[in-house]
């Protein structure tokens, strides 16, 4: 190699160097985040950031979003309304966040959802959260949320459905005292109402309660109804906690919970129930599932999730990072958070290198059939704000979740 060479190759690679760091200099695209990464619901608020920044890490990884980096900023709200308003305008007037994305709960969302029309001028969005209130789904917010999962009705569709088929028509629901609950609640009795059919007995928890308390008074009201089956709406320790004082009351029939459960952990809680009381307290325990299953490696989305999550998923920043929490290799929130994290990076990159809030909405509403590898194409529209409608029922089978087609796979 002459010199003239030598030197023309230096300066190639100069320019190399300064335009990767003149790319890396641009203004990241901040994305705000207010989850549970503690109380109740932690486990499924770590396992949605760790499944989002899997796949955000990757993408910046290979040069970002138009050479920007995506920094996913969020903040714990404790699974508890205010501090998920007070996350929420400290995201947008002082961390200037571009969208708000992935929040998770019910009586958390529920509680923001105003903040969405106090910054309506501004265009603010709230994209993918974990819920299925139909508060999100209705006027004046459904304009403002893009959803990737289906309603906590659809669930209570699916699971009512399933059970009333199958000769089930005495059927109770334990249900969180807060507007998850009352929603899911709704969402029951709407079901049973197609079917001809009313609640037949009712009991509620607090919101917070732990596995280890006692739901032996919920049991024994649900239980004088003389119910055949059993629907809840909860998180996974109260939900785990219910079917173990259920079953140790003598209840026999099929119990059935909505995703928000968090299928993983409640598996480990009944696992610890089974193990400390001698009997299999899982059987009988079906779960509704509003993402494929991630042991389903023949789709494309699967294996790429399984491939991140291997690689070494972050947990969320700072002193949490410290904690005990011992995530797990592969969940359902995590991957319904890798799913939502590359809709987000989709919309991006649709939105131009410069995006507007705007250009954002407009690129979601434009989105048709696009394929993620999941096996089912999702849409959006302007009048049609959510991807998915589908509902799998899950059983657990030697600590792992299968589909269950008919009311057999329910059998206690």
């Amino acid at each position: 190699m002459n010199r003239r060479m030598a030197h023309a190759l230096a300066l190639t690679l100069a320019v190399v160097v300064l335009q990767a760091l003149c790319a890396w200099s641009a203004e990241p695209i901040r994305i705000g985040m207010s989850a549970a990464f503690t109380g109740s619901a932690r486990a499924l608020g770590i396992e949605t950031y760790r499944g989002a920044a899997a796949y955000l890490d990757r993408v910046n990884e290979l040069g970002g979003v138009h050479g920007r980096r995506i920094e996913l900023c969020a903040m714990d709200d404790g699974y508890a309304p205010v501090p998920a308003i007070t996350n929420t305008v400290e995201l947008v007037e002082n961390q200037r966040v571009f969208a708000l994305f992935g929040y998770v709960g019910t009586p958390t969302v529920t509680r923001m959802l105003p903040l969405l029309r106090r910054y309506q001028d501004r265009g603010l969005l709230l994209l993918f959260p974990v819920t299925g209130t139909m508060s999100i789904r209705t006027r004046p917010y459904e304009s403002s949320v893009f959803n990737l999962r289906t309603s906590y009705f659809g669930e209570l569709d699916a699971l009512i459905d399933s059970l009333v088929n199958s000769g089930r028509r005495r059927i109770a629901v334990f249900y969180q005292a807060d507007a998850f609950g009352r929603n899911g609640w709704d969402g029951a009795r709407r079901a049973l109402f197609r079917h001809g059919l009313s609640l037949a007995g009712e009991a509620s928890y607090r919101r917070g309660e732990p596995f280890e308390a006692s739901m032996i008074e919920q049991a024994h009201i649900i239980m004088r109804s003389n119910p055949d089956a059993i629907v809840a709406v909860g998180t996974s320790g109260p939900c785990a906690g219910f079917i173990r004082d259920a079953r140790l009351s003598g209840f026999i029939g099929p119990i059935g919970c909505v995703s928000f459960a968090n299928s993983e952990r409640l598996e480990e809680l009944l696992t610890e129930a089974s193990r400390a009381h001698g009997r299999d307290m899982s059987r009988g325990v079906v779960i509704s599932q509003v993402v494929p299953s991630y042991e389903d490696t023949s789709l494309p989305a699967v294996r790429e999730y399984r491939e991140l999550m291997e690689s070494g998923a972050p947990l969320p920043p700072g002193v949490l990072a410290k904690d005990n929490y011992v995530p797990p290799l592969y969940s359902f929130a995590s991957f319904e958070a890798y799913l939502s994290a590359r809709l987000l990076v989709e919309g991006l990159l649709r939105s131009g290198a410069n995006p507007s809030r705007a250009a954002l909405a407009h690129a979601f509403e434009s989105m048709h059939a696009i394929d993620l590898g999941i096996g089912v194409p999702l849409s959006f529209a302007r009048t049609k704000h959510q991807a998915l409608s589908s509902v799998t029922l899950t059983a657990i089978r030697d600590r792992r979740f299968v589909p269950v087609d008919t009311i057999e796979g329910w059998q206690p």
